[in-house]
């Protein structure tokens, strides 16, 4: 944990009382993933911290090989599933993006389900897949990802062009992929969607994101059906400060709920390199 607190996800553990997942970086900025303990009622005090990486980067030549960045957790039965981005560093690109899968019981240690992704680039998706969040609703599930488009050359280094995709599966490892774009671009100055994160609230299905063009702000979706989304980012509910650690961009939301209200985690300056902080619905 030399730098950054980035993409953080909250588990509940008991009470009050919160795991949150994140992931930080080493010596060589490679991603790992850890975690802290709090308690909703008085947050900024840390209960805990993780002595070692709950995921760490994968053996030479794997997908995960240059870091490993949790991005979602999903409880199925006696299972937990965490979703995590795998890196990998380019030599025409800077990198390469994959989703893996990380298994554990209700009470143990995280492992990483295979060596390999479970979502890597395609035929229909040449580029890479990145940072999602996954539902199960009534044995059908759902992921909301991202999808990189293209990359354009530019005098300093290639700048990527990714949105947000939707994918199925039947039980959470093999996904159905048609190419379907859940939120798109605006316009032609923005070029980054990404770390989508779905509440459904009865019928309705709401997704908050981040989209940047020349900085990354937060963003929010609805719809009727959890495939067709409705672009709303007036009514995010959440804005930069006008000064501090969250003044030049917020980015990577999480939403949960916890005792009747709703939370969302989320990252301010610097990609995670200010660390993460917690916003409450009022």
């Amino acid at each position: 944990m030399r730098s950054h607190a980035t993409m953080p996800i909250a588990e509940h553990v008991n009470g009050d009382l919160f795991r949150i997942y994140f992931g930080s970086r080493d010596a060589s900025q490679r991603s790992h993933t850890g975690y802290v303990v709090i308690e909703l009622s008085s947050p900024e005090r840390v209960l805990d911290i993780a002595r070692w990486p709950v995921l760490v980067p994968g053996s030479l030549g794997e997908f995960d090989d240059s870091g490993s960045l949790a991005s979602w957790l999903t409880t199925a039965g006696p299972t937990r599933h965490l979703y995590y981005v795998g890196w990998n560093l380019g030599v025409t690109v800077p990198f390469r993006n994959a989703i893996g899968l990380a298994t554990a019981s209700l009470d143990g240690s995280f492992s990483r389900f295979a060596a390999g992704p479970l979502i890597d680039r395609s035929m229909r998706e040449p580029h890479f897949a990145g940072s999602c969040c996954v539902l199960n609703e009534a044995g059908l599930w759902h992921m909301w990802y991202t999808s990189c488009v293209g990359w354009t050359a530019s005098a300093k280094e290639p700048i990527h062009r990714y949105h947000i995709k939707y994918a199925s599966s039947d039980d959470g490892i093999h996904w159905r992929r048609d190419g379907r774009v859940a939120v798109d671009f605006a316009n032609e100055e923005e070029y980054a969607i990404s770390r989508p994160a779905v509440k459904r609230d009865g019928e309705l299905w709401r997704m908050w994101y981040s989209y940047r063009g020349d900085s990354y702000r937060i963003g929010y979706a609805e719809s009727d059906d959890g495939l067709n989304w409705v672009r709303l980012d007036h009514a995010a509910g959440i804005a930069r400060a006008e000064s501090g650690w969250d003044s030049e961009m917020i980015e990577y939301p999480f939403v949960f709920d916890h005792e009747g209200r709703r939370y969302m985690l989320y990252n301010g300056n610097g990609y995670g390199k200010t660390g993460f902080g917690l916003a409450v619905l009022v």
